[in-house]
């Protein structure tokens, strides 16, 4: 009877959702009849109490005022056709039920029981996927590290260099030109400065005034010598002369001594010509000396040719001296590179040794990492780097190792450290390595020295050395253990 009355009693309220209002009084009064004999039959009494039980749905006012309960739907619910709305305002509680009976009925209705989040299907399997993806990447890193990553030397400490050229002048002087602006590009010769060279170009005219005078000189001692020499061959004639005579005389004497002897001649005609012979022996005697001093004045005529060919070599030389000095008023640049730190000005009264500009060669960059003692056992010349400047950003480039400081920089410090004093304490060294640049025109334009950098150095090259030395540190283990 019961489920005749709520089909018959939501058959009516299909009628009235369809008909959208409460206007038919037919249809009305057919759902409040066969309302109150759905309460009616509804209604039981408890054999053993002799209590009547009400159903535990909320109670709505009909159409004559007396408490009725709501049909249930074919789930046995029927909240949603008890709550008030503005199409079933029939629905409200109007039978004076307070709210604490309403909440007593919803806490006795059954409430379905919702599945745990992570037991859902494709939670779970989500899960797995992302354990599968940590393992799987957890493999491939370690594998990465052995093979790879613990043979690559990292360092921050590393900056780009250049060899650059302080321009300075070689003479004192007044600029007088200054051709060349800040961050120019010049070439090797290039003329940078120019000083007025007005005193230098007199110095010049008066060494090669010197070196002529000192020509004329040479010349005036080679005439000498050949004079001189001629002066010898006179007294080597004279000296013959000499010695003829004094043969004759000898010669006479030997001849007339006999007569004197005999009376035919007179003793005076003897005295005469051993007279005569005495003569010429002493004409022989100065002839000689004459020859000897005529020889020697010849070596002084000798020597002084040379002074003079040496004074003319003397004035060449300042002539020189002050060809380079006036050579040196134009200041040309030594390498190619880009002008820096130019600091001179037209008028600029400079000496010699002042610091005008500086040109950078920033086509021959290299880098200056600076690595820990303990990251150079497997680092050897040769080996490839990568090399990350911040200015470029993520673009790296690429070079390999050049060489190594002969010491750590603590070794060419201005103030060395001296640890055989005082307290110690051990600090990690760092060991100056020069890494060449194999960049491309277009990164190079950007490179300049002082930029900060980040480089890796692959060591795998050296794994047998590695090898070695620990074979070489067991032999010597070894040599040590057989020794008494």
């Amino acid at each position: 009877m019961t489920e005749k009355n709520a089909q018959a009693d939501s058959d009516a309220r299909e009628a009235t959702a369809g008909d959208g209002s409460d206007a038919n009084p037919r249809v009305k009064a057919t759902h409040s009849r066969e309302e109150s004999t759905r309460r009616r039959s509804s209604t039981t009494t408890d054999e053993t109490t002799g209590e009547r039980q009400n159903p535990p749905d909320t109670e709505v006012e009909g159409r004559d005022g007396n408490a009725e309960a709501p049909p249930a739907d074919a789930d046995g619910s029927s909240e949603d056709r008890d709550q008030p709305s503005e199409k079933n305002p029939k629905s409200r509680p109007e039978d004076g039920r307070d709210d604490e009976d309403a909440g007593a009925d919803k806490e006795t209705r059954p409430t379905a029981k919702k599945r745990p989040f992570w037991k859902r299907w494709w939670v779970r399997l989500l899960i797995v996927l992302a354990v599968l993806a940590v393992l799987i990447f957890g493999g491939w890193w370690l594998w990465h590290w052995w093979t790879v990553g613990r043979f690559i030397q990292s360092t921050d400490d590393a900056y780009l260099q250049a060899d650059q050229v302080a321009i300075a002048p070689k003479v004192n002087g007044y600029v007088g030109e200054v051709p060349v602006e800040d961050n120019q590009v010049v070439e090797a010769g290039a003329i940078l400065v120019k000083i007025n060279d007005e005193d230098y170009q007199a110095q010049v005219n008066e060494a090669q005034a010197n070196v002529e005078a000192s020509q004329a000189d040479v010349a005036r001692a080679e005439t000498e010598e050949a004079r001189q020499a001629s002066a010898v061959d006179q007294a080597k004639a004279q000296l013959a002369s000499a010695k003829i005579q004094a043969t004759f005389a000898q010669s006479q004497v030997d001849r007339y001594a006999p007569l004197v002897k005999t009376g035919a001649q007179p003793e005076e005609r003897l005295s005469e010509l051993k007279s005569q012979r005495d003569q010429s022996n002493a004409q022989v005697a100065i002839n000689e000396a004459q020859v000897v001093s005529a020889t020697k004045a010849v070596d002084t005529a000798k020597a002084a040719v040379a002074q003079a060919r040496a004074s003319v070599e003397q004035a060449r030389a300042r002539l020189d001296s002050a060809k380079i000095q006036l050579d040196s008023t134009v200041i040309r640049s030594p390498i190619a590179g880009r002008v820096g730190d130019k600091t001179v000005v037209i008028g600029q009264f400079v000496q010699a040794g002042t610091r005008m500009m500086t040109v950078v060669p920033v086509q021959d960059l290299y880098l200056e990492a600076n690595f820990k003692e303990t990251q150079i056992e497997l680092m050897r010349v040769g080996q490839p780097a990568t090399i990350k400047v911040d200015a470029l950003g993520s673009e790296d480039i690429h070079g390999h190792v050049q060489s190594f400081s002969p010491g750590t920089g603590a070794q060419f410090a201005l103030i060395p450290p001296e640890n055989a004093t005082g307290n110690f304490t051990k600090i990690v060294q760092r060991v100056p390595v020069r890494i060449s640049i194999e960049a491309g025109p277009e990164a190079r334009k950007v490179l300049i020295p002082g930029l900060s950098v980040s480089v890796e150095v692959d060591t795998r090259s050296a794994r047998d050395d590695a090898e070695r030395m620990e074979e070489e540190g067991e032999r010597t283990e070894a040599r040590q253990d057989d020794a008494p």
